[in-house]
């Protein structure tokens, strides 16, 4: 019995590792830089594009704010008025049947819902670059911009003091109560519909920041790599086979005929 032959020389298991390990010095194909390490991108380059995306959130929370004044004046224009009337004793509704109180909250939302409408597509067309403190900007200013439409027309509105008003109108005449909010909820319509809207046009229209860098790395990431001209092929292809016929060993000299 004879003992099995052992090879001259066994590989460690790190040699199959080896094109795991970056080149020595770095290089163009290199995953890391000279010294092992990962590339180490540049803190001010983090930093300026973080000042430049907070500046435009500011800009666009501002813009958002400021034109909820607009709303305001509008909701004023168009909320319908609760009609009061005064006996000198006490203030009744003059029609008790009337919706106009409803019908004031119900146009609150509807111009909330238009302006977030609005405001969201001006900040997707000039900032189409989009970015997490865009949206968040978008959503705090209409917050904010609806709080200010309230009290722009509330404010501009009747009087609140409405003892005060029925007294200087006199018994039996006719007039207008406060501009009111009574379902404060119609304060996030805006909000709502602006960071929907938003989130929608983003979605269809926006930039696609990977769209077609993956498969323009190296040919593509499923490409084969070239095999070595002469050598066997990387994929442990099958060598060719022999002509039909042949038995596939080495060639036999032709036998010389006899007699000669």
């Amino acid at each position: 019995m004879t003992a099995p032959l052992t090879p001259p020389h066994r590989p460690s298991s790190d040699a199959h590792h080896d094109w795991q390990k970056p080149p020595a010095g770095g290089g163009p194909h290199a995953p890391y830089g000279p010294h092992g390490s990962h590339w180490a991108a540049s803190d001010k380059e983090p930093q300026e594009d973080l000042a430049t995306d907070l500046r435009r959130a500011g800009v666009v929370a501002a813009l958002v704010t400021v034109s909820g004044v607009l709303l305001g004046l509008l909701w004023l224009w168009l909320a319908p008025r609760v009609p009061l009337v005064s006996d000198n004793t006490a203030v009744f509704l003059s029609d008790s049947e009337g919706e106009e109180a409803i019908g004031a909250d119900g146009t609150f939302a509807l111009l909330g819902l238009a302006f977030g409408a609005v405001s969201a597509g001006l900040v997707f067309w000039f900032q189409r670059r989009g970015g997490i403190w865009v949206s968040v900007a978008l959503g705090v200013g209409s917050v904010l911009g609806s709080l200010l439409a309230w009290q722009v027309g509330a404010r501009l509105g009747p009087t609140d003091d409405v003892v005060a008003h029925a007294r200087e109108v006199g018994k039996g005449v006719i007039f207008d109560a406060p501009l009111e909010l009574h379902a404060k909820g119609v304060l996030l319509a805006w909000g709502l519909a602006a960071m929907a809207v938003h989130l929608g046009v983003t979605a269809v229209f926006g930039p696609r920041d990977f769209e077609g860098e993956w498969g323009s790395y190296a040919g593509g990431w499923g490409a084969p790599a070239p095999s070595a001209p002469g050598g066997p092929s990387p994929w442990g292809a099958p060598e060719p086979s022999a002509p039909s016929g042949s038995s596939g060993g080495p060639p036999v000299p032709p036998v010389p005929p006899a007699g000669a």
